[in-house]
């Protein structure tokens, strides 16, 4: 399928690259809410909803 746009060197990079780039998708997934402010994140999964009580 990759070949069809890429050249068979860019091809045979960006094989090797798939984890890499999933990888750091991952972390990048993660560490946005820990990094900012995860309760405002959170707060948009109907899961973890109800679990914060907010102060009124």
């Amino acid at each position: 399928m990759l070949s069809r746009f890429l050249a068979l060197h860019a091809c045979e990079l960006a094989r090797n690259w798939i984890s890499t780039v999933g990888t750091w998708g991952a972390v990048g997934t993660v560490g946005l809410p820990w990094s900012t402010d995860w309760r405002l994140i959170l707060d948009r999964v109907t899961y973890i909803k109800g679990k914060f009580k907010k102060d009124d």
